[in-house]
């Protein structure tokens, strides 16, 4: 008979082979949504990604990339470069399943016998089943599922996790059998965690546990003892986080200013030096600590110094950022910039143990460094890094309510969540309500439950009993919660992610939790620390404020690996319980339960799951991005808002070559200096882009924000040049400048709110701004007024791009909102799927029958054949609630565009372009009726359905329109079902739903009658 070792061996890799197989079969066909275009196009040109960065993650993907697409060379770029790096995540998480399995397998056989002993063959089959039957519950898990199909950080991070714990389970396997080299698979541990940090900082949180294995092992066991492993655990994570991380590159960044300010050295040089004497420094430790036989700290100095081998993949951040590619987050090019990219300094920070609710207001700020840019010859102070100060009876201990900035409506949602009046004050146990009910509960229970117990749907929950919450799939507990499941309308009954799983794996996972507990409880201490520090500990510090922009379910997947070891773990008690009924039937009990508990957990996540994790027809993504730039006239220049509407367009830039003559500009990061300045530059096809200030206008704190002050001498109702304005706000002469009454310092200030941009007529219809056929309708001059008190830099920056532009290149908005705040909307004219500046004012929005036609005819052509659709054209295709709602922005746009053609009296081109999309965005995929969030899909529908009865296509919006009348009507019956359960956000869907549905039927009763005189809804923009 085969040994334990090899039937172990042999099993775990062919878990590992099945879930890989699962994982590639169903990775995504390009790039995904969010931070995965960026990833990728990083990947594929070895560039550098937003902070802190992952320069492992991209080295590996290039590694890949090459292995699997051919050469960089080619006539072509490669349209298989995520593919190859989907296929990376898709392996680096089959990897994490063999290594799961292992350890599993390790506790289940720590709790059946001594360390050892060998297993009996029935004793076998257990362990085996255990390991099976957990490994693949994780496999099938919902988030971990999620990241393993696409090309992000997370599932490579998952790996790291996995393969850490293994390798102290190794350690502690060695050590328990007295082997002398035993501790190099601590060195190897360090040596991996510090690679791990070059991909994300997830894999840190493991050490608590590591340490905890250290203590049991090595030290007598006592509770004063678990508790000192404990906290240097603790400390030894802050010690990495803080010390090996951030301040080893402080020191150098000082070093190099010292260095090259003082001592007039070149750059880099400090940095060289310090890099020098801290491996002299750890070398000299090395021998010292080996003559002198301290053991624990040599081994220590060991570990340290493979520590810092595997964090040096940050170097390739440093070479390439000098190369200046494409992509260039932060611009890493030097040790003070690395260490703000370290630091993340430009999302900020937050308090996590001590700091102000977010009703606290600033009573000063206080200076806490100078701002350093690398200039010609040395390092110039471009500013001051400040904090905001408090009253001491604004600060708090464990502050969880703390974002008092609501431009993401932070604070509307901490008042509507605890139900606090305008003006109250929160207290402590509003603090502690928040922490406990939003935090932990929606924030980290919620998903610990989608993943263990079933999930309802694929909306974005905001706390409403509809959208986005755990469910187990029985009724009567389900209903409890959350009203009538019943009554939900079809679209949400049929949501590929309403998967019920009865509540079984939490049940398994639970029994294996206390029978591991009651078995052997250093074992549980073990995986404790790795469940807590991977999930509740990652909650405490990140401190959330609401709403997030999206789901954040899948930071939390160590601590769902860490309960899939429970899941595998409660096996065993069904063995032992079968065992006791059975008595001599030890061989039936374990294959019993392993078929059993395999059935009842993986098989049913697997079945549940798989129809809303195949993403291997969707190319949405990449296509959404095509539909952007194709949209945009040669050389143009587009403002993107988002992630969504950036991210994949970078990725079709510059991996699959789209549309490169079109320069994007993300207004988010045009706040600051360094994205500034890389847009002066050329970029693959698109020149660089115009401006009226120098960069010593913009550098580091420089008009970071202007206010607007009122002046009685200016005219309230005329009109100044912007780019004499620009100038004005740009002007360091004193008398240009106004002097703040709080600091006493001389403050750049905006005169006017008023402004205008000359338009040279011949110019705009030279170059197709306008068609000749609206030459009539150009303005002299492109008047707006600004809609805001302060104009912040990314503002500045805009106005900057358009006064510099004198018109020469088109320029785009994916967006109409920017437009709202600086006055622009009413020259932002629709075309395609983005939004033109032309000097041409917009017809009012009174009635959609004053549909903006300026680009009618141009666009036509481009949609009917350049346009991609995403896979909504393969019957079957999973699209989930942030896809949906990109493809309603490819709908929209459709359905504009017929409606623009239908009033130009071009109905043939019209109905051939709406039928074209009904063809390439099937209903099955993308029904018309479909309940959301502001039930913003249904008012997409009565665009469509408009374009429909325009374009003389009468039975189509008959069509729309019963379908979105039925899901409206559904939605009342459910909404007036919920009681006392029904939210103000769900009230107002029912209102909305009540009005779309009257819409729709003044609609048919019109068009009917023939008659153009109804009543018209106000276009929805985004």
């Amino acid at each position: 008979m085969a040994t334990y070792k090899r039937i172990n061996l042999i099993t775990g890799w062919i878990v590992c082979i099945f879930a890989s197989i699962v994982y590639i079969l169903t990775r995504e066909a390009t790039g995904s949504f969010w931070d995965c275009g960026e990833f990728i196009s990083c990947a594929y040109k070895l560039q550098i990604p937003h902070p802190p960065g992952a320069p492992l993650f991209i080295l590996l993907g290039r590694l890949f990339i090459i292995l699997f697409s051919g050469s960089l060379n080619a006539v072509h770029p490669s349209t298989t470069a995520a593919l190859d790096v989907n296929l990376l995540s898709a392996l680096a998480s089959g990897f994490t399943i063999l290594f799961l399995f292992w350890t599993i397998t390790y506790f289940a056989k720590r709790l059946l016998i001594n360390q050892q002993e060998q297993p009996s063959a029935a004793q076998t089959i257990a362990i085996m089943g255990a390991g099976v039957v957990g490994a693949l519950a994780y496999t099938f898990s919902d988030s971990f599922w999620f990241s393993a199909v696409e090309g992000e950080v997370y599932a490579l991070s998952s790996l790291f996790t996995a393969l850490v714990f293994w390798t102290m389970i190794k350690w502690d396997e060695a050590a328990a059998r007295q082997d002398p080299d035993a501790d190099r698979w601590i060195v190897l541990t360090f040596y991996l965690m510090g690679l791990s940090i070059g991909v994300h900082l997830l894999c840190l949180l493991v050490i608590p546990a590591v340490v905890m294995i250290y203590y049991l092992q090595r030290y007598p066991i006592s509770r004063r003892g678990v508790g000192w492993a404990f906290v240097i655990g603790c400390l030894l994570t802050g010690f990495v986080q803080t010390f090996v991380i951030r301040y080893s590159v402080k020191l150098a960044a000082l070093f190099d200013i010292f260095f090259v300010n003082s001592l007039h050295l070149p750059f880099n040089s400090g940095s060289y030096f310090f890099i020098i004497l801290l491996a002299a420094c750890i070398a000299a430790g090395i021998i010292w600590t080996k003559r002198k036989q301290k053991y624990l700290l040599h081994l220590g100095l060991w570990c340290f110094a493979f520590l810092m081998f595997g964090y040096a993949t940050y170097f390739t951040t440093l070479i390439r950022s000098n190369a200046n590619p494409a992509i260039d987050m932060y611009n890493v090019d030097n040790p003070i910039s690395l260490l703000g990219y370290l630091d993340r300094e430009q999302y900020g920070d937050w308090p996590i143990l001590y700091g102000p609710y977010f009703t606290a207001q600033p009573t000063g700020i206080k200076e806490t460094g100078n701002i350093y840019e690398k200039g010609k010859d040395r390092y110039e102070i471009v500013g001051k890094k400040v904090k905001y100060t408090y009253a001491s009876s604004d600060m708090h201990l464990f502050p969880r309510v703390w974002d008092n900035n609501n431009s993401q409506h932070h604070v509307d949602f901490y008042r509507d969540w605890l139900g606090l009046a305008p003006n109250e004050q929160p207290g402590f146990m509003d603090n502690i309500k928040w922490f406990l009910g939003y935090q932990m509960g929606w924030m980290y229970m919620r998903y610990f439950l989608w993943n263990f117990s079933g999930r309802q749907n694929d909306i974005q929950g905001l706390g409403n009993p509809r959208d986005g919450n755990w469910i187990t799939g029985i009724s009567f507990i389900d209903n409890w919660r959350l009203g009538d499941q019943s009554k939900m309308p079809d679209s949400l009954k049929h949501n590929q992610a309403h998967n019920r799983l009865f509540a079984l794996p939490l049940i398994l996972g639970l029994i294996g939790l206390f029978f591991q507990l009651n078995r052997r409880l250093t074992d549980f201490m073990v995986v404790l620390l790795l469940f807590f520090f991977t999930g509740l500990a990652i909650v405490i510090y990140l401190n959330q404020a609401g709403p997030q922009p999206r789901e954040r379910d899948y930071a939390y997947v160590g601590s769902f690996y860490a309960f899939a070891i429970w899941i595998g773990l409660g096996v065993l008690w069904v063995y032992e319980k079968l065992l006791a009924v059975w008595k001599q039937k030890a061989h039936l009990s374990a294959v019993t339960a392993s078929v059993i508990c395999l059935l009842a957990v993986p098989v049913l996540m697997g079945f549940q799951e798989w129809d809303d994790h195949d993403r291997s027809q969707k190319t949405l993504p990449r296509d959404v991005a095509k539909d952007y730039l194709e949209s945009c006239a040669p050389h143009a220049i587009l403002f993107t808002s988002g992630d969504n509407d950036t991210y994949p367009l970078w990725y079709a830039q510059e991996v699959e070559g789209i549309r490169t003559d079109v320069r994007v500009v993300n207004l988010s990061l045009l706040g600051v200096d360094w994205y500034i300045n890389e847009l002066r530059y050329k970029v693959n096809d698109a020149e660089a882009v115009p401006m009226i200030w120098q960069p010593e206008q913009y550098f580091g704190d420089r008009r970071n924000y202007i206010r607007y002050f009122e002046l009685t001498q200016m005219p309230k109702n005329q009109y100044f040049n912007l780019e004499e304005v620009l100038h004005f706000m740009g002007s360091d002469d004193p008398k240009d400048q106004l002097q703040d009454q709080y600091t006493g310092e001389r403050i750049n200030f905006l005169p006017t709110k008023n402004l205008y941009v000359p338009v040279d007529k011949a110019t705009v219809l030279r170059n197709g701004t306008v068609p000749f056929s609206d030459s009539a309708r150009i303005v002299s001059a492109l008047q707006f007024t600004l809609q805001t008190n302060i104009l912040f830099k990314n503002d500045l920056m805009v106005l900057n791009i358009i006064a510099a532009n004198h018109w020469n290149r088109p320029i785009y908005f994916t967006s109409p909102l920017p437009g709202n705040q600086l006055g622009l909307n009413q020259y932002l004219h629709n075309e395609g799927m983005v939004y033109r500046l032309v000097p041409v004012e917009k017809p009012a929005a009174a009635a959609m029958s004053e549909t903006d036609t300026l680009y009618a005819s141009s666009m036509y052509a481009t949609m009917l054949h350049r346009f991609g659709f995403g896979g909504a054209d393969r019957p079957g295709t999973y699209f989930d609630e942030t896809n949906r709602g990109m493809l309603l922005n490819i709908r929209n746009a459709f359905a504009k565009e017929v409606q623009a053609l239908a009033i130009e009296g071009k109905k043939d081109s019209a109905l051939q372009l709406l039928h074209y999309l009904n063809k390439h965005m099937l209903p099955q995929d993308v029904p018309y009726g479909y309940t959301s969030s502001g039930n913003l899909h249904n008012i997409s529908s009565l665009q469509l359905t408009y374009a429909s009865y325009l374009a003389g296509d009468s039975l189509l919006a008959h069509t729309i329109s019963k379908d979105v009348i039925h899901d409206c009507q559904q939605q009342i019956q459910y909404y007036q079902a919920l009681g006392s359960l029904l939210t103000n956000d769900l009230a107002d869907d029912k209102q909305r739903a009540d009005m779309i549905i009257q819409q729709l039927q003044l609609w048919e009763k019109s068009f009917r009658s023939d008659s153009l005189e109804h009543p018209l809804m106000e276009e929805d923009e985004e």
